[in-house]
């Protein structure tokens, strides 16, 4: 054990690549260096790579690369034929871009209430906002687990909907009813899946990056076409699409990367198990501390560990102040940002959503972070508490 001095001066970032760069970074350059060799920095073989590693992992028949998981959400709903006046169902506690994506097509999101252990989308609350404009629901695996998708799949089935999923922080996530149940993968659940290769996710480029994956061979035609302006052959377009490549580069680093992705999962698991472990004596001591709950049998890949406190704020700045880095996704909801005015969401139209943003708070879990850098969360969490 570190001594008592060390241990209390010891800072704890919320995220740091550099332990995992300095692994690989031979690996790493040179792929680069062969994609220097060859010059081909757009739609280089490295993409073609990628996409059949992405399409394997995540068993479907089809990955298509593109720039970004932004872009991965615009081109699938293009595919889909989501236009002007198209409403599509998600929740409002999720990244910007599920729904922004859905408005820059001119259509309109229509907002679901989210579980209050998941966070992920509430089935249950999804059939009463359905009209004649509905085209599809994108469920958000938040966090690293999958959303309860079978009465969502039933949904969707029985109105004719298409079901886009929104995997950005989900890769390698299963959804698992039973133990003895063969778990689907993030992204092979619905009619196309979307993935960001953001730096920061469990499987990260070297800046923006994205897929999209799907069974469904007219789909993926759609977004192969659509990432090059609707292009085909070269200067003739059938369609209005947009530019929306994979770098060869990207890909080149994300195919190193992939090696170990698999092994990085199960650290960050670990780290999981670990914070489950130091926080027990917490929970019997304070009231409304919650840790992540799993659900079903599914696997959780903890792209972020997030826990529900009393007096999140102020946690968060003594945290800070002692050294431990944290963030909040995500402060405010979607219906109440001011460009969704529009829509005219008040404040306690959507209360689950509401409640979590004033109160989760993400912890740092990366798969380098070492157990004692997780005592001393922990630890600092339990001071404040203390004061109290």
């Amino acid at each position: 054990m570190k001594s008592l001095r060390l241990e209390t001066e010891m800072k704890v970032p919320f995220f740091d690549l550099t332990p995992q760069f300095s692994l690989i970074e031979e690996e790493i350059k040179s792929a680069m260096n062969e994609v220097f060799k060859t010059q081909q920095f757009i739609m280089g073989p490295q993409i073609e790579g990628l996409e059949k590693a992405i399409a394997g992992y995540c068993r479907t028949r089809y990955a298509v690369g593109v720039a970004s998981g932004s872009d991965a959400l615009i081109l699938s709903l293009m595919s889909a034929g989501i236009g002007p006046g198209d409403e599509v169902m998600l929740p409002p506690f999720t990244f910007f871009a599920t729904a922004g994506s859905v408005s820059r097509l001119g259509a309109i999101p229509v907002f679901i209430d989210i579980d209050q252990e998941t966070y992920n989308i509430d089935p249950s609350r999804i059939a009463e906002k359905i009209t004649p404009k509905t085209k599809a629901i994108i469920p958000v695996h938040l966090y690293g687990q999958c959303a309860d998708m079978d009465p969502i799949l039933q949904i969707a089935k029985d109105k004719r909907l298409y079901v886009i999923e929104d995997a950005a922080q989900a890769l390698g996530a299963e959804y698992r009813l039973r133990p003895d149940s063969n778990g689907r993968r993030a992204g092979q659940i619905g009619d196309l899946g979307c993935f960001s290769f953001y730096p920061t996710k469990n499987l990260g480029a070297f800046g923006d990056a994205g897929m999209v994956v799907t069974d469904n061979p007219n789909l993926a035609e759609k977004v192969r076409l659509l990432r090059v302006h609707g292009s085909q052959p070269k200067y003739f377009h059938k369609t209005i699409g947009m530019n929306s490549r994979l770098d060869t580069i990207q890909a080149a680093i994300l195919l190193v990367k992939f090696k170990y992705l698999e092994k990085w999962t199960e650290e960050r698991q670990k780290k999981a198990n670990r914070y489950q472990a130091l926080f027990h004596d917490i929970l019997s001591k304070v009231e409304g501390v919650k840790l992540p709950v799993i659900q079903y049998e599914n696997r959780h890949i903890f792209h972020q560990y997030v826990i529900r406190v009393p007096k999140r704020d102020d946690l968060r700045k003594f945290l800070t102040e002692q050294g431990v880095g944290t963030d909040i996704y995500y402060p405010l909801p979607l219906h109440l940002q001011e460009c969704f005015s529009f829509l005219k969401h008040r404040q306690g139209d959507f209360p689950v959503s509401e409640k979590a943003a004033d109160e989760t708070l993400a912890l740092p879990i990366f798969p380098e972070l070492t157990e004692e850098q997780q005592v001393r969360v922990v630890d600092r969490i339990r001071a404040f508490y203390g004061k109290l």
